[in-house]
This record gives C-alpha cells, structure tokens and sequence, in this order.
C-alpha cells in the first residue's frame, strides 16, 4: 500500500489521532484512521476503507486493517478485509484465547487484493486528491 504510506507521510505520519478523508470524485471517499486498538502483533493498526451509502447507512466498500510496521522499512501487513455490500467480513491474522492464530492463505488474497487495491488508489490520483485538499501552511 505504496499510495497509503504516501499519504501518511503527507500528513505527518501515523498518530492515535489520525483521520484523513479524501474526496476525489467520481469515486468512493477514501477513509485512513488509526484505530483504537493495536494489530495482532501489537503494533499500531490503521483502517483504510472506501466509505458509500445505501439507505442512509454508511458502507465499506472495502475497509482493511493493517498493522503499521518499521523493520525494514515502513510498510503495512493486512490482517482484515470487510465489504459491507456483500457481507462478508474476514480475519488472516488475530488473537484467540490469548495465541497468535495466522491464516496463510486468507493472509495472501488479503495481501494480493491490498496491492491490485494500492494500484487502483495510485491510477485514480489519491495521493494527489489529498494534496489539493489539504490546508497550505504559509
């Protein structure tokens, strides 16, 4: 997720605080906030989700979480995908009874939708939406 660690670095990187709202039409608002609890490893976990509406109510269309991480070099290792559309919802990596539980294969499709999913947030300019929605600093 390429196009989401830009953005975060625009903003001024991950904070217990964060939330970015990307307008950028004719798509769905692309929604990055940190959430409240860690990921499975216990490192800081971000949510990015395409927010839409049906009846009144708000939709992922999809939402992932990620986990933050810095070994290396920044990067974000999925563990959640949502689509409230179709109603599915799945956990590759999470905590049970206190024990690290890990669905290689789950983990990959969520790994292989994340980069066909970066690829699309990059051809459809959301780097580039925020930066012209941000506020100018003088």
């Amino acid at each position: 997720m390429k196009t989401v660690l830009a953005i975060l670095q625009k903003a001024g990187g991950w904070r217990p605080s964060l939330y970015l709202k990307i307008e950028n039409p004719p798509y769905m608002k692309l929604v990055i906030e940190a959430t409240d609890e860690s990921g499975p490893c216990g490192l800081p976990a971000l949510s990015v989700a395409h927010h839409g509406e049906k009846n009144g109510d708000l939709m992922r269309d999809p939402e992932m979480c990620f986990e933050l991480g810095f070994a290396g070099d920044a990067h974000l290792n999925p563990f959640y995908w949502r689509n409230d559309y179709v109603g599915i919802e799945q956990w590759s990596r999470f905590i049970r009874d206190g024990n690290y539980c890990y669905q290689p294969q789950l983990h990959e499709q969520h790994e292989n939708f994340a980069k066909l999913w970066d690829k699309n947030l990059q051809r459809q300019g959301f780097a580039e939406a925020f930066e012209r929605q941000r506020p100018q600093r003088s």
